[in-house]
């Protein structure tokens, strides 16, 4: 959010192996550029230069394939568990966030499900002090399908202007009945008269084929330490 360390990679399930010659004559890599208000990347450059990932393939066909070795389909049942009753033959996953928590000592933790009510859209989910460490708490449900890199942006503003913007990898996700909860690197708010005031903050979580999963609008305060 406002300064602090950033999440680091996390592995994922799509890579790609370059030939021979590739150690010898590296190719330069593009790096995407980002001069959008909002704080989102172009559409035509993903997050990782020029990667293209695998096509996509239900997972149902993923599981029925190979079923007659047996060393492999133990290594499906253990990484699925029993949600292959689930499958659907759905292509695409689907990624469904429960709620978002800070976890803060000044006053413990406090999560807001997500959905957030429409009628308090844009109201201040958390308050905290000048100076002070916290992270952030997600929990959310992957359907249908692997999600492979997934990530997220954390934009800031304050006063029209942005402030701040944080990214970082969460992971490749089997779907599974019970959510995920992952908790984001610790983070601690700036100090100082011109840090205190009223944030407004896009907190947007992509994959690796750029399908946007969740976008939340939120506000926050940071008040005068103790």
């Amino acid at each position: 959010m406002l300064g602090g360390k950033r999440a680091e990679a996390g592995p994922s399930s799509n890579t790609s192996v370059g030939d021979e010659n590739q150690a010898s004559d590296p190719k330069p890599v593009e790096i995407c550029t980002d001069d959008d208000d909002d704080g989102d990347d172009p559409q035509d450059c993903g997050s990782f230069g020029k990667f293209v990932p695998s096509p996509l393939v239900p997972l149902k066909d993923q599981i029925e394939k190979d079923k007659e070795d047996d060393s492999l389909r133990r290594w499906k049942e253990k990484l699925l568990g029993c949600v292959e009753g689930d499958l659907n033959g759905q292509m695409e996953p689907e990624v469904i966030f429960c709620s978002i928590g800070i976890i803060s000592d000044d006053f413990g933790e406090i999560s807001t499900p997500i959905p957030v009510d429409e009628s308090k859209s844009g109201r201040v989910l958390f308050t905290l002090k000048e100076g002070s460490e916290y992270r952030l708490k997600l929990s959310f449900t992957v359907l249908h399908n692997i999600v492979s890199g997934l990530t997220y942006t954390n934009t800031v503003w304050k006063g029209g202007l942005q402030v701040d913007q944080s990214r970082g990898m969460l992971g490749t996700f089997a779907p599974q009945r019970e959510p995920y909860v992952h908790t984001l690197d610790e983070e601690t708010t700036p100090s100082g008269a011109l840090a205190r005031g009223m944030y407004t903050a896009k907190l947007k979580f992509e994959d690796d084929d750029r399908r946007c999963h969740m976008e939340l609008k939120y506000s926050f305060e940071i008040k005068k330490g103790s």
